[in-house]
Protein backbone atom coordinates (compact mmCIF):
# COMPACT_ATOMS: atom_id res chain seq x y z
CA UNK A 1 0.00 0.00 0.00
CA UNK A 2 2.93 2.65 1.07
CA UNK A 3 4.29 1.32 -2.40
CA UNK A 4 1.79 2.14 -4.09
CA UNK A 5 1.41 5.75 -2.51
CA UNK A 6 4.46 6.81 -3.12
CA UNK A 7 4.68 5.74 -6.95
CA UNK A 8 1.60 7.55 -7.77
CA UNK A 9 -0.04 9.98 -5.83
CA UNK A 10 -2.37 12.90 -7.13
CA UNK A 11 -5.05 15.65 -6.14
CA UNK A 12 -7.61 15.52 -8.02
CA UNK A 13 -9.24 19.24 -8.82
CA UNK A 14 -11.99 20.12 -10.56
CA UNK A 15 -11.32 17.07 -13.45
CA UNK A 16 -7.67 18.10 -13.62
CA UNK A 17 -4.98 15.96 -11.87
CA UNK A 18 -2.26 17.65 -10.23
CA UNK A 19 0.72 15.15 -8.98
CA UNK A 20 2.10 15.72 -5.74
CA UNK A 21 5.27 16.22 -7.21
CA UNK A 22 3.73 18.97 -9.11
CA UNK A 23 2.42 20.29 -5.17
CA UNK A 24 6.14 19.44 -3.87
CA UNK A 25 7.54 21.15 -6.95
CA UNK A 26 5.42 24.76 -6.27
CA UNK A 27 6.03 24.53 -2.53
CA UNK A 28 10.08 24.26 -3.06
CA UNK A 29 9.98 27.27 -5.33
CA UNK A 30 7.67 29.37 -3.73
CA UNK A 31 10.25 28.40 -0.57
CA UNK A 32 12.89 29.92 -2.39
CA UNK A 33 11.02 33.11 -3.93
CA UNK A 34 9.80 33.97 -0.19
CA UNK A 35 13.44 33.87 1.46
CA UNK A 36 14.75 36.29 -1.72
CA UNK A 37 11.49 38.30 -0.58
CA UNK A 38 12.21 38.34 2.85
CA UNK A 39 15.94 38.93 2.60
CA UNK A 40 15.45 42.30 0.25
CA UNK A 41 12.70 43.13 2.70
CA UNK A 42 15.15 43.02 5.65
CA UNK A 43 17.79 44.77 4.03
CA UNK A 44 16.51 47.59 1.86
CA UNK A 45 14.79 48.49 5.58
CA UNK A 46 17.73 48.77 8.45
CA UNK A 47 15.54 49.75 10.75
CA UNK A 48 13.06 46.56 10.66
CA UNK A 49 15.73 43.82 11.32
CA UNK A 50 13.67 43.24 14.30
CA UNK A 51 10.35 42.69 12.43
CA UNK A 52 10.88 38.70 12.50
CA UNK A 53 7.13 38.26 11.99
CA UNK A 54 6.62 40.27 9.10
CA UNK A 55 9.88 38.98 7.30
CA UNK A 56 8.40 35.13 8.58
CA UNK A 57 4.94 36.19 6.82
CA UNK A 58 6.84 36.78 3.67
CA UNK A 59 8.04 33.85 3.36
CA UNK A 60 5.21 31.90 4.11
CA UNK A 61 2.86 33.50 2.00
CA UNK A 62 4.17 32.06 -1.82
CA UNK A 63 4.12 28.87 -0.26
CA UNK A 64 0.07 29.54 0.93
CA UNK A 65 -1.02 30.83 -1.84
CA UNK A 66 0.86 28.42 -4.69
CA UNK A 67 -0.87 25.32 -3.04
CA UNK A 68 -4.01 27.78 -2.84
CA UNK A 69 -4.05 28.02 -6.76
CA UNK A 70 -2.64 24.28 -6.89
CA UNK A 71 -6.04 23.03 -5.35
CA UNK A 72 -8.06 25.10 -5.98
CA UNK A 73 -7.82 25.02 -9.85
CA UNK A 74 -10.91 26.17 -12.39
CA UNK A 75 -13.14 25.02 -9.59
CA UNK A 76 -15.69 28.01 -9.38
CA UNK A 77 -17.21 26.52 -6.23
CA UNK A 78 -13.87 26.64 -4.48
CA UNK A 79 -13.41 29.45 -5.51
CA UNK A 80 -15.69 31.52 -4.27
CA UNK A 81 -15.73 29.67 -0.78
CA UNK A 82 -12.16 30.39 -0.76
CA UNK A 83 -13.00 34.15 -1.35
CA UNK A 84 -14.72 34.29 1.84
CA UNK A 85 -12.86 32.65 3.89
CA UNK A 86 -10.15 34.78 3.80
CA UNK A 87 -13.10 37.97 3.39
CA UNK A 88 -13.16 37.39 7.25
CA UNK A 89 -9.15 36.92 7.62
CA UNK A 90 -7.90 40.82 9.04
CA UNK A 91 -4.13 41.71 9.93
CA UNK A 92 -4.07 41.90 13.62
CA UNK A 93 -0.49 43.66 13.68
CA UNK A 94 0.44 46.89 14.14
CA UNK A 95 0.43 49.00 10.75
CA UNK A 96 3.34 49.13 9.37
CA UNK A 97 5.11 51.77 6.04
CA UNK A 98 2.75 51.57 3.37
CA UNK A 99 5.79 50.25 1.55
CA UNK A 100 5.24 46.50 3.57
CA UNK A 101 1.77 46.75 1.68
CA UNK A 102 3.84 46.38 -1.90
CA UNK A 103 6.20 43.20 -0.41
CA UNK A 104 2.65 41.57 0.68
CA UNK A 105 1.65 42.18 -2.76
CA UNK A 106 5.29 41.15 -4.12
CA UNK A 107 4.99 37.89 -2.01
CA UNK A 108 1.30 37.32 -3.22
CA UNK A 109 2.32 37.78 -6.91
CA UNK A 110 5.19 35.13 -6.87
CA UNK A 111 2.83 32.57 -5.01
CA UNK A 112 0.14 33.17 -7.70
CA UNK A 113 2.96 32.47 -10.56
CA UNK A 114 4.01 29.31 -8.97
CA UNK A 115 1.23 28.13 -8.55
CA UNK A 116 0.12 28.40 -12.00
CA UNK A 117 3.41 26.54 -12.68
CA UNK A 118 5.34 29.93 -13.77
CA UNK A 119 8.45 28.75 -12.33
CA UNK A 120 11.04 30.85 -14.42
CA UNK A 121 8.74 33.64 -14.78
CA UNK A 122 8.06 33.75 -11.06
CA UNK A 123 11.69 33.63 -10.37
CA UNK A 124 12.80 36.69 -13.07
CA UNK A 125 9.97 38.80 -11.80
CA UNK A 126 11.05 38.51 -7.84
CA UNK A 127 14.94 39.04 -9.18
CA UNK A 128 13.91 41.73 -10.96
CA UNK A 129 12.21 43.34 -8.40
CA UNK A 130 14.53 42.34 -5.62
CA UNK A 131 17.34 44.32 -7.41
CA UNK A 132 15.35 47.09 -8.47
CA UNK A 133 13.92 47.63 -4.49
CA UNK A 134 17.70 47.47 -3.25
CA UNK A 135 18.55 50.08 -5.89
CA UNK A 136 16.29 52.59 -4.77
CA UNK A 137 17.02 51.22 -1.51
CA UNK A 138 21.12 52.58 -2.14
CA UNK A 139 19.75 55.66 -4.01
CA UNK A 140 17.68 56.62 -1.14
CA UNK A 141 14.98 57.37 -3.46
CA UNK A 142 11.95 59.31 -2.13
CA UNK A 143 13.60 60.34 1.14
CA UNK A 144 16.58 62.10 3.51
CA UNK A 145 16.15 59.83 6.13
CA UNK A 146 14.42 57.94 8.36
CA UNK A 147 10.86 58.28 9.50
CA UNK A 148 10.45 58.21 13.34
CA UNK A 149 8.18 58.75 16.07
CA UNK A 150 8.77 61.44 18.57
CA UNK A 151 6.67 61.73 21.73
CA UNK A 152 6.67 64.74 23.93
CA UNK A 153 4.98 65.76 27.74
CA UNK A 154 4.92 69.08 27.40
CA UNK A 155 3.46 71.49 30.69
CA UNK A 156 0.20 73.04 30.78
CA UNK A 157 0.93 76.24 30.50
CA UNK A 158 3.33 75.46 27.57
CA UNK A 159 2.45 76.62 23.73
CA UNK A 160 2.78 73.24 21.74
CA UNK A 161 1.72 74.70 18.62
CA UNK A 162 5.41 76.73 18.33
CA UNK A 163 7.46 75.75 21.38
CA UNK A 164 9.75 73.04 19.39
CA UNK A 165 9.58 74.90 15.71
CA UNK A 166 13.36 76.31 15.87
CA UNK A 167 14.50 72.99 17.23
CA UNK A 168 12.87 70.80 14.53
CA UNK A 169 14.20 73.79 11.61
CA UNK A 170 17.91 73.03 12.92
CA UNK A 171 17.59 69.30 13.69
CA UNK A 172 15.00 68.10 11.31
CA UNK A 173 14.10 68.10 7.56
CA UNK A 174 10.66 66.79 7.69
CA UNK A 175 8.40 66.84 10.85
CA UNK A 176 4.98 66.77 11.55
CA UNK A 177 2.53 66.82 14.49
CA UNK A 178 0.04 63.31 14.46
CA UNK A 179 -1.48 63.48 17.58
CA UNK A 180 -1.95 65.49 20.73
CA UNK A 181 -3.78 64.28 24.09
CA UNK A 182 -3.51 65.65 27.55
CA UNK A 183 -2.23 62.79 30.42
CA UNK A 184 -1.74 62.79 33.79
CA UNK A 185 -5.14 63.74 34.23
CA UNK A 186 -5.26 67.08 32.06
CA UNK A 187 -2.26 68.73 33.67
CA UNK A 188 -0.01 67.41 30.88
CA UNK A 189 -0.04 66.96 26.94
CA UNK A 190 1.58 64.83 24.92
CA UNK A 191 2.31 65.37 21.54
CA UNK A 192 3.08 63.23 18.83
CA UNK A 193 5.02 63.77 16.01
CA UNK A 194 6.79 61.50 13.11
CA UNK A 195 10.01 63.49 12.23
CA UNK A 196 12.81 62.83 9.74
CA UNK A 197 16.20 63.63 11.42
CA UNK A 198 19.06 65.53 9.01
CA UNK A 199 22.48 62.99 7.59
CA UNK A 200 24.92 63.47 10.47
CA UNK A 201 22.67 64.43 13.69
CA UNK A 202 23.60 63.36 16.58
CA UNK A 203 20.45 62.18 18.52
CA UNK A 204 20.99 63.00 21.89
CA UNK A 205 21.83 66.70 21.13
CA UNK A 206 18.26 67.00 19.42
CA UNK A 207 17.21 65.56 22.62
CA UNK A 208 18.75 67.83 25.11
CA UNK A 209 17.71 70.73 23.50
CA UNK A 210 13.73 69.31 23.66
CA UNK A 211 14.45 69.00 26.80
CA UNK A 212 14.96 72.57 27.58
CA UNK A 213 12.01 73.40 26.11
CA UNK A 214 9.93 71.24 27.83
CA UNK A 215 10.83 71.57 31.53
CA UNK A 216 12.63 68.47 31.40
CA UNK A 217 9.58 66.52 31.04
CA UNK A 218 9.72 62.91 29.10
CA UNK A 219 10.95 62.72 25.80
CA UNK A 220 10.42 59.18 23.57
CA UNK A 221 12.49 58.83 20.01
CA UNK A 222 12.00 55.42 18.44
CA UNK A 223 12.09 54.18 14.95
CA UNK A 224 8.99 54.28 12.77
CA UNK A 225 6.66 51.47 13.00
CA UNK A 226 7.74 50.32 16.41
Amino acid sequence: MLNSITEKLTTVTSGVEVSNIEVVMAMIVALGLGIIIAATYLISNKQALNRRGFSLTLIMLPIILAVIILFVGSNVARAFSLAGVLSIIRFRSAPGESKDIGYIFFSTAAGVGCGVGMYLGSSMFVVFMSIVMLILEKLSFGGNGTAKRLKIVIPEDLNYENAFDEVFEKYTNRHILQKIKTTDLGSLYEANYEVTLKAGIREKEFIDELRVRNGNLSIMLTMHGE
